[in-house]
């Protein structure tokens, strides 16, 4: 009954860590992989900015992106906010891009919608707003 009880035991206890190592799988495959995230959304985005002529003409050829600064210094936080509107699920995103060009930089805000007939996030506009001179707004993708 002892050997009995201990074995029941280690067997608790393997069951809880495959337990917690599945959730944490499952959380990071969806925060990496899913097409809501935010960070495939970010990610996304700046592909479409990285190979948009315009954008590349103001900023150059190589276009990095980054988020906001936290307090260690950092930029990998990219500003987000989601919402419901009509029942549907939203998201805006807010990013900045610099490129090759000596201080060019760039604002780039995204909003996706959800989509109940797909499951996934579709983009409604993605825009670019130019912080130097002269300033401007470069429409990437407008779905309204």
């Amino acid at each position: 009954v002892k050997e009995a009880g201990r074995d029941f035991t280690y067997l608790i206890v393997v069951l809880v860590g495959i337990g917690v190592t599945g959730g944490l799988f499952y959380v990071i495959f969806k925060e990496l992989f899913s097409s809501s995230s935010p960070s495939k959304i970010y990610g996304d985005a700046l592909e479409k900015c990285r190979s948009h002529p315009e954008i590349i003409g103001v900023f150059g050829e190589s276009i990095k992106g980054y988020g906001e600064a936290t307090r260690r210094g950092r930029r990998q936080l990219v500003s987000h906010i989601e919402y419901i509107r009509d029942g549907l699920k939203y998201m805006r995103l807010r990013f900045y891009i610099e490129g090759t060009e000596t201080g060019k930089r760039g604002t780039v805000h995204v909003e996706v919608k959800e989509n109940p007939e797909k499951g996934r996030f579709e983009v409604r506009y993605v825009f670019v707003d130019v912080e130097t001179y002269p300033r401007r707004t470069i429409v990437i993708e407008d779905n309204r």
